[in-house]
Order: C-alpha cells, then structure tokens, then sequence
C-alpha cells in the first residue's frame, strides 16, 4: 500500500513538472523583443547631417513589421521622409536628405515592431539625438557587391563596398568589415584601393546559405570623420559549384577602333570576377607588331588594365591579347585567348600652329576690361575692344592721337574709343582672337586625352594634341619638351589653375609661340608663378600677384594683373 501511495505521489509530480516545465516554453515563446541599442544613442550631439539612424535588437525580428511606419525620425512633429531597411538583428532609417543643423530630432519604434514569434516590443521605444553646427557630411557607402538580399550568389563570390569617397585604408580591416554566416565569423582577406574595400574569403562560401556583411563606423575618411552609419547588408548563397568559363565581355578600345588617344590605357572587363593572381603581364599583353609594348597590369571589380609605361606611336596599330592563362575564382580559364586591335590617333607629321591673325599683334587682348595693379612690366602693344579706354585701370595712361602709352608698358596700348583706324584694328583683331580659339577647340583626333584626369604637375610635354574635359590643374612644375617647329595645342573645358610658384619651362627649342592654350574656362596663374605660350580664353585671365609670362593673353572677357611681367613671345 505504501508503494502504492509513493508511486502516486511521483506520477502526480512529474505531472506538475511538466506542467511546469511547458508553461516555461510558453513563457520563452511569449518573451517581448527589446531594443539593445541606437545608433545615435540616446542624447547624442555633434551628429552629422547624413546620418544613417540603426536600431539593433535582441533578436531576428520579422522585416514586415519594420517600415516607415513603425520606425520614424521627427523633427518635432514633422517627420523626416526616408528609408527603412533590416538585416540580421539591426534596422536602418536613411534619411532622403540631409538633416538640419543644431536640431533636436526623435526617433522611435512602434509596438507593432514584432520578432520572427509575432510578440511585439512591450513599448515604444523613444530616443533623441542633436546634430552638429557643422555642415560636413560623414562617408557613406554607395553600392555593393552582391547587392542586400541578393540570391544565387556564387560560392567563391569576392564581397565589395564602394564608398563615395576616398577613405583612410588603415581604418578598413578585420575589424570594421566583417562576413557572418549566422554568429559564425567568416575568415577573409580585406583590402581597399580606388574607394572599394574588398572583402575575400579564404574558403569557399556554404551554398544555400545566408550571409551578413557588415563595414562598421570605425571606418573613416581621410579626414577622420567616421561612415555615416553601420552598412550591413545580407545575400544568399546559390546551390550549384561555378563550372562556367568566364569571358572577356567588353574591351576599351573596342576592336577595330580608330583615332585612340596615344595615353590610353588599355581595359578589358570580364564576365564575372576573376582570380588577380591570374590577371599579370603574361595573361594580358600589347604588341605593336611583333614588339612587346612594355607597361603595368591592374585588377579591379572585373577589370583589367595595361598602362602603357611609354606614350604611343601616332597612327599605329596595336594588339592587346589576354590569354587563357586568366582564370576566375573557381579556376576555371577563358575558352581561348581574346585578341583585338585598335589604331592610334594624331599625326605623325607636325601639327599646324592655330593662326591668330591679327590678334597675333598684341601681347594683351581682351574684350570688356584690363584691369592692372600697378606696378607691372608688359612688353609688347595691348588692345581692349569693343570697351573704351575708362575699362583700362592702373596704367597710367598717356593719350596719344590713335593710342596711348604707359610707363609700365614697352608698347602701345589701344582701345575702341580711339581714332581711326584703331577701332576697325581691333574689331578685326578680336574676330580673329575668337577664330583662332574656335581653331585650337575644334582640333579633332586628340594625342592625349584626359592627361593625368586634370593634374599635370611633375609632367613633361610631348608635341601634340592635349585634350581635357575637365579643369586643369598645374599644382607642381611642368616641362614643356620639343624642337623648335614642334607644336602644342591644349584643349581644356573647364578652368585652368596653376599653383602659386611653379613654373613651366622650355626645353629642347621649344618656343612660346607655337604653345596654344585654348581654355573654355578662367585661366588663373598663381603668385610668383612662371607661365609659357598664348592663353585663348572664352572668359577671363588673371594674374596673381609677381606672375610672369611669356606669350600672348588673349581673352574674350577680362585681362587682370598685378605687379606682373609679361612678354610677348
């Protein structure tokens, strides 16, 4: 009997257990999600206007209940028009533009925020933050690669960040750019060049698998200031191994193509990403002929280039080959090598100096003003039309019947308001002025183009034809190298700027008057500078303060000096 009891008593026990034990389940499964942090935090200050708000809680949530809805950002009752996305346990608010400065602004997350269970957070969760008084926006990453919630990813797939920015590359390693497959840390190389931080993993990616890629704001910009927000974005991988030959899908040039400019480099961008140890001098190669054209390899994203190490010939042809040796990240080899041609441009006679008429008389010509501060050194006549003399200061005039001198000026000087025939003079010589700018800017088939994108300090000149579509800049010295017949012509869409105390020399008998600087743009000589050649500018021509010149400054508005020697060349 009493055994009978006891077994009673543990049957109901164990009853009461599991009774127990299952209300504790229901208790896990009913848990609210919190919020473990934000990003700004509670009370910051100094944030900056571009601001990536995030939200990390304290598990998966369901995405569908985040939105801009449940997550919002005030400016005291007016809301901020944005973004909102998620991934592993954080959600991001982006605004659409930028925030005000010195401004108090609220975030919150809605109880209709609920985790993957359907319980939802127990409150709102309610924060402020305050920008700073500073209008400098933090770095933030424009693109990746694979792209957030990607699908099919490759297994050997190398993981990139474009930032919209140069960034400061010490700042991007193990730690601010990480690969996760759950709470497990994916093992990778990371590096950076040209704005992209590549992350590489050292073994192949698990198919059928989700993973988050992070690059945290410890990140930062070359001048210290952090990623506007944690970028975190996720993609999954595919279920079958890459067996598939890749391809060289587009070349620059094109085969076939004519008139390329003599500094091209050579690129060649593949049909998926590619192994870059395969990717060298011995896989991609140039030829003119049978002559190996020597230069340096890159690769990038999935591109290839060869930078010639010396300028091409004019009207040549040349050959670039990559060859099967050009594997991609699965070791697979393009199906046979790929060859193409292109033939340089310019001319392999000389170029044909720009004829400036009668404008070739004046060592100043501009249109509405010649505005000098005294005192400066000019050799050589100047013209100002259609503006009379009143538009020509700090000379000190001397009128004279036709024209007047100046003490400053070993010449001439002219204007419109003056007696016969100096007004048709320079009408003629204004016309000719802008026929000859239209001359150099029309010069079809450049020799070179885009020359270190706009920066020309520390170059030597070859004879030819330069063409920018940009401004350019002289920050360091530049040489001017040729015979005496040589010609250069310098075609430039923007501005042209050149730094205070550099210098362009002449060497080998190059001369000024077969220089020609066609600049859309102001052309600005920077103290104490040194400048060669004739300046044909739409706009205005400034020199700062003890430049000199030897040339012509011919502007189709305003010519100002100050304390400058100029002379006519």
């Amino acid at each position: 009997m009493k055994l009978k009891n006891l077994l009673s008593t543990l049957a109901i026990a164990a009853v009461v257990l599991m009774v127990g034990c299952n209300k504790d389940d229901d208790n896990n499964l009913d848990l609210a999600p919190t919020v473990n942090s934000s990003d700004p935090a509670n009370n910051a200050t100094d944030v900056v206007l571009n601001k990536i708000v995030t939200v990390t809680f304290s598990e998966a949530m369901n995405p569908l209940t985040l939105t801009e809805t449940t997550f919002t950002i005030n400016q005291g009752t007016t809301p901020v028009a944005g973004t909102v996305s998620y991934s592993g346990t954080t959600v991001s608010f982006e605004p659409a533009t930028v925030l005000t400065l010195n401004t108090i602004y609220t975030g919150t997350i809605t109880t209709e925020a609920e985790n993957v269970s359907g319980n939802a957070l127990e409150k709102n969760y309610v924060w402020e933050f305050t920008t700073g008084s500073s209008s400098i926006l933090a770095p933030t990453v424009i693109s990746t690669k694979p792209e957030n919630n990607a699908v099919n990813v490759e297994l050997n797939k190398i993981i990139t960040a474009t930032f919209n920015e140069a960034m400061e590359s010490s700042t991007i390693n193990a730690s601010s750019f990480t690969l996760k497959h759950g709470e497990t840390t994916v093992l990778g190389v990371i590096s950076y060049s040209g704005m992209i931080a590549t992350f590489t993993p050292m073994n192949t990616l698990t198919a059928g698998t989700i993973y988050t890629a992070m690059i945290s704001t410890d990140v930062e910009n070359l001048n210290g200031i952090a990623l506007a927000g944690n970028k975190v974005w996720s993609f999954t991988t595919g279920v079958l191994s890459d067996d598939i030959e890749p391809t060289v899908s587009i070349t620059n040039p094109l085969n076939n193509a004519l008139n390329i400019e003599r500094n091209k480099t050579i690129e060649a961008t593949f049909s998926e990403e590619m192994d870059p140890l395969t990717i060298n001098t011995s896989t991609f190669s140039l030829k003119q002929g049978s002559t190996i054209v020597p230069g340096s390899v890159n690769y990038s994203g999935s591109m290839a280039t060869f930078n010639p190490t010396n300028t091409l010939a004019a009207e040549t042809v040349y050959t670039a080959t990559i060859t099967t040796g050009a594997k991609d990240l699965a070791g697979n080899s393009i199906a046979v090598n790929k060859v193409w041609s292109f033939t340089t441009g310019g001319s392999t006679s000389y170029l044909a100096v720009v004829d400036l008429g009668a404008a070739v008389n004046y060592v100043i010509l501009a249109k509405t003003a010649i505005n000098n501060n005294p005192t400066s050194s000019i050799t050589g006549d100047m013209g100002l039309s259609p503006a009379a003399t009143s538009y020509i200061t700090g000379l000190s005039l001397t009128n004279l019947t036709g024209y007047a001198t100046s003490a400053q000026v070993t010449g001439q000087i002219f204007a419109a308001d003056m007696a016969d025939p100096t007004p048709t003079n320079l009408t003629t010589a204004v016309e000719n002025m802008i026929t000859a700018y239209n001359d150099a800017a029309g010069r079809s088939f450049p020799d070179f183009l885009e020359l270190g994108t706009g920066n020309i300090g520390g170059k030597t000149l070859a004879p030819g034809l330069y063409k920018w579509t940009s401004t350019v800049t002289l920050p360091t010295n530049v040489t001017i190298s040729g015979g005496a017949d040589d010609v250069w012509i310098f075609q430039i869409s923007g501005d042209l700027n050149m730094s205070s105390a550099v210098n362009v020399t002449l060497v080998g008998g190059a001369q000024a008057k077969n220089i020609f600087w066609q600049v859309a743009g102001e052309a600005t000589f920077g103290a104490t500078s040194h400048f060669e050649g004739t300046i044909l500018s739409m706009t205005g021509i400034t020199f700062q303060t003890g430049a000199s010149f030897n040339g012509r400054a011919l502007a189709q508005t305003a010519v100002v000096l100050d304390g400058n020697i100029v002379v006519e060349k």
